[in-house]
């Protein structure tokens, strides 16, 4: 099986914890998409490319980063139609890749009896809805921001929350060492996708978290 993967280095770490059973090759664009069994763009979210890159696929099987935008929105924003193409959308973030079930989204409904999870990594696939954020970003992110707000209130600092969230929670990470392992683009932006998908209060960015992400920037 050939595998082709795009990815950012923090991503292709990520990715690499997981039990492959197939090599992968690193790529640095589509050109040979059809050379591959299966593509998996890990940086989707965070590039210049678009569905067009991914619509004369054939038989590869396309994985694509799908957090902060949306499938459908995606082809039809390029004036594109869903023509067959075996295209999912994938959590890639930092430390939710890395778990052994995948978080996918499949709008078209594609049959995957034939796709190669196992041999990728992942013991289950878990099918989410088509929506900005998907499931497990949106509720972990929600909790960084709140977070953010409590330590701009001056309730308690960094550190105190991580360690009150991991002893009263359970969780494998507080709320700012998850937002450091999963990258503050990421989470900031995923957050302010959300917020315009859905206008919701909950997901509204701290300024606090707001400061920090501009700041990164420069």
């Amino acid at each position: 099986m050939k595998i082709a993967v795009i990815g950012q280095p923090s991503q292709l770490t990520s990715f690499d914890k997981l039990n492959l059973n197939a090599s992968y090759e690193l790529v640095q664009d589509t050109a040979n998409l059809k050379n591959y069994d299966v593509f998996i763009d890990l940086d989707y979210d965070n590039s210049d490319r678009t569905i067009l890159d991914y619509t004369e696929g054939g038989e590869t099987w396309v994985l694509l980063n799908m957090v902060k935008s949306q499938l459908e929105d995606e082809f039809a924003s390029v004036g594109a139609s869903y023509n067959g193409e075996k295209i999912i959308g994938m959590n890639a973030i930092p430390t939710f890749l890395e778990r052994s079930t995948l978080e996918y989204c499949n709008p078209f409904e594609i049959d995957l009896s034939s796709f190669p999870h196992a041999d990728l990594g992942w013991e289950t696939l878990e099918l989410v809805d088509s929506r900005v954020g998907m499931i497990t970003p949106r509720i972990i992110f929600m909790i960084i921001n709140e977070a953010y707000y409590t330590v701009q209130e001056g309730t308690a600092n960094k550190a105190d929350i991580d360690t009150a969230m991991k002893l009263g929670t359970a969780y494998p990470m507080g709320p700012f060492e998850w937002c450091e392992r999963a990258g503050l683009e990421n989470v900031y932006e995923t957050l302010e996708a959300i917020y315009e998908d859905t206008k919701e209060e909950r997901y509204k960015i701290c300024p606090l978290m707001k400061t920090e992400y501009l700041q990164s920037m420069i």
